[in-house]
């Protein structure tokens, strides 16, 4: 392209001048040869000025291209940022790493059957010994029934109701005194004052209602709660989540003594889930265990030595089939001192059968 504009801009600038020239000698104006001149000058000007410009550069830049891959500026600059953020983040990492493998990583010791390390400090926290199986020493006072106790704890003098189990009462404000509740007594006043009393807290409340520990008893190391069960002078009673660690256990070993027909389980009926219901035992005599063969039969029944003439029933003046009948009568529910009233009714032994 250069050398056509170059060459024929230089054929027009001649013909223009050879124009000129003719119209010098000849003096005749001849406008054909004058715009001739200007466009081979211009063509020219062309070929000479503004195309080799714009060629050039181009001829550079293949050449550039020839010698100098496109690749390598672009994997140079991505691999700028690359090493910045190694130099810039990745060290401290580095650094980071070997300061937690040079720190010692703490061992935790799971907590020991220890009641050596329960101090009175510690067991100002409710919560200390949760969770765990820590026994608690702890000094007797005296023994109230079956299952409740008072010993002193953390300094002052408090009632301790056994967890899971119930025992026939010996001295109930309304209920009176049970079958076999003076013999439950009995049997736990032998082994709690013959012995190192400890005390024991699941994992739920500490105390119920009536302000009373809720704990697990041992002496020498030996469950109060089964030994009761194993006899046949206590129940499986008052399940209440979470304090439940050793239900299994107990009620494998009442399953043994409701086999064997033992204690509170030789009377067909007695022992209910709501309680114990003495009228049975009043309809039906039972015969203290006793290896010497029995005296001439009586027309009284016969309760369980040293246990005493079961207290009758309290007689009522009202009857209801059942709560949904009762409320109809008395909405909110009644006391225990009401004629309406029934034991069995009362299912949380509060003292108030039937409340909503």
């Amino acid at each position: 392209m250069f050398v056509f504009f170059a060459l024929f801009g230089l054929l027009f600038i001649v013909i223009g001048i050879v124009g000129l020239l003719f119209k010098v000698i000849v003096k005749k104006p001849k406008r054909k040869f004058g715009i001739l001149a200007l466009v081979g000058v211009a063509m020219f000007i062309v070929a000479a000025v503004i195309v080799p410009d714009d060629i050039e550069p181009e001829v550079e830049k293949d050449e550039l291209v020839k010698q100098t891959p496109i690749d390598e500026p672009s994997e140079t600059l991505k691999e700028a940022p690359e090493k910045e953020s190694v130099e810039g983040i990745e060290k401290p990492e580095e650094e980071s790493s070997k300061e937690t493998e040079e720190k010692p990583v703490p061992v935790v010791v799971p907590p020991k059957n220890d009641s050596s390390n329960v101090t009175p400090e510690k067991l100002k926290d409710s919560t200390e010994t949760s969770g765990t199986t820590a026994r608690i020493p702890v000094e007797l006072v005296k023994v109230i029934d079956g299952d409740t106790i008072k010993i002193v704890y953390n300094g002052k003098e408090q009632n301790v109701r056994y967890l899971l189990i119930d025992t026939p009462e010996t001295n109930h404000p309304r209920l009176g005194k049970q079958p076999f509740g003076d013999e439950a007594k009995a049997k736990n006043k032998e082994l709690i004052e013959n012995g190192t009393l400890e005390i024991e807290f699941d994992v739920g409340e500490r105390f119920d209602k009536y302000d009373r520990l809720l704990a697990y008893v041992y002496v020498d190391g030996k469950s109060i709660q089964k030994i009761l069960l194993s006899e046949g002078l206590a129940r499986v009673a008052y399940v209440y989540p979470p304090n439940t660690r050793y239900v299994d256990p107990y009620e494998k070993a009442q399953a043994i003594a409701k086999e064997e027909k033992l204690g509170i389980w030789s009377v067909e009926d007695y022992a209910t889930d709501a309680g114990f219901n003495a009228q049975v035992v009043k309809e039906k005599p039972v015969e203290p265990a006793s290896e010497k063969p029995a005296p001439a039969p009586t027309k009284q029944p016969v309760a369980p030595a040293p246990a005493a003439k079961p207290t009758p029933p309290v007689q009522k003046t009202e009857w209801f089939q059942n709560c949904t009948e009762l409320r109809k009568t008395y909405p909110n529910g009644v006391p225990s001192s009401h004629p309406a009233y029934q034991p069995k009714m009362d299912r949380d032994k509060d003292g108030f059968a039937c409340e909503r």
